[in-house]
């Protein structure tokens, strides 16, 4: 039987929140791997939609698990360093740790709106979710105040350069930005926008890229102020943008991982079977790409080569078997 994010991904992007969960939020003997956050070179935090925070400070070879006790399925996770972070999901559920994920706390967040994407820069933090909801904390998460983001669309991410310069993405092609650490935030009207987006990425202050459902690949070369459509080699649901030490874009693209060696201008995609792959993040001297039931480690001479990583292992009898199944598969690699 599909589990309900699978289904969720032939239905379109924000359809796992219509969803019945084929298994319950404080469930934690299952984990579906759903958002990390890498807020330092040898840290990151792997978010499990039923509660769990897996944490790592070595770089990735070994890895810790944290309750957060959350009641609700989770959505999202940021850090701001090894220590500061803050998780989101359903009805405006929003916990904060100081600990590095030890122990968690809930803060009111004003509003009971599922928060579905989270950003955090040093004390400041974002919180983006339903009905065009933005929320903003000036003090690493304690307390949160809403800002006018001008849409009732549903944001799927938000993205800061900077304390001031920021971009959230979501429903319907939705594209904001602000140049005020979201005092304003201002609607971009763009023809490329034909599907709901997922994920948004500035590499500087003029060049970015915003994907999402159906292959879609944005970009601009103007801070967002306009956006052109890309020639994507796919279909699938992209959900997130990085960089490696290369300087290689890659995005997350569900059966594939897509990547461009010139600064975005094409772009190539590589297979990855059994993954699910949702996001792609920076640890140690590489990225990893992180699916519904573990991660994968980048590598190969070309840096382009894709192998499970086995040091975090989910919790879960079932997926960990799932894993072991698929040990020999889950490889991506140029054809």
């Amino acid at each position: 039987m599909p589990n309900c994010k699978s289904v969720a991904r032939l239905m379109g992007a924000g359809a796992f929140l219509l969803l019945p969960l084929l298994a319950a939020a404080s469930d934690k003997e299952h984990c579906y791997l759903r958002d990390v956050a890498a807020p330092t070179v040898s840290s990151a935090f792997v978010l499990c939609e039923q509660g769990l925070v897996y944490a790592t400070t070595d770089a990735g070879a070994t890895w810790t698990a944290h309750d957060t006790g959350a009641s609700v399925t989770l959505h999202a996770i940021a850090f701001s360093d090894e220590k500061h972070g803050i998780v989101g999901g359903q009805g405006g559920t929003l916990l904060a740790t100081a600990d590095g994920g030890k122990t968690w706390q809930a803060r009111n967040a004003g509003s009971t709106e599922h928060v579905l994407a989270l950003f955090a820069l040093g004390d400041r933090a974002w919180a983006g979710g339903f009905d065009g909801t933005i929320l903003f904390s000036s003090d690493g998460g304690a307390t949160w105040t809403k800002q006018k983001a001008g849409t009732t669309m549903a944001l799927e991410d938000i993205f800061f350069l900077d304390p001031d310069h920021g971009w959230a993405v979501g429903w319907s092609g939705t594209i904001l930005r602000t140049a005020d650490g979201g005092k304003n935030w201002v609607t971009i009207k763009t023809d490329a926008a034909s599907w709901s987006l997922a994920a948004v990425y500035f590499s500087d202050l003029k060049n970015g890229w915003a994907v999402g459902f159906a292959g879609q690949l944005l970009h601009s070369s103007d801070g967002g102020a306009t956006w052109v459509a890309q020639k994507s080699p796919t279909t699938s649901w992209l959900t997130s943008v990085a960089a490696d030490h290369s300087n290689r874009l890659w995005i997350a693209g569900d059966d594939q991982l897509l990547f461009s060696a010139d600064g975005g201008a094409t772009w190539r995609g590589i297979p990855v079977q059994n993954m699910f792959v949702s996001r792609v993040f920076p640890l140690g001297d590489s990225l990893r790409a992180l699916g519904e039931l573990g991660i994968l480690k980048q590598g190969g001479a070309s840096g382009l080569e894709w192998k499970r990583d086995d040091k975090l292992v989910p919790a879960g009898a079932q997926i960990a078997n799932s894993l072991e199944d698929a040990a020999k598969s889950t490889t991506g690699k140029l054809p």
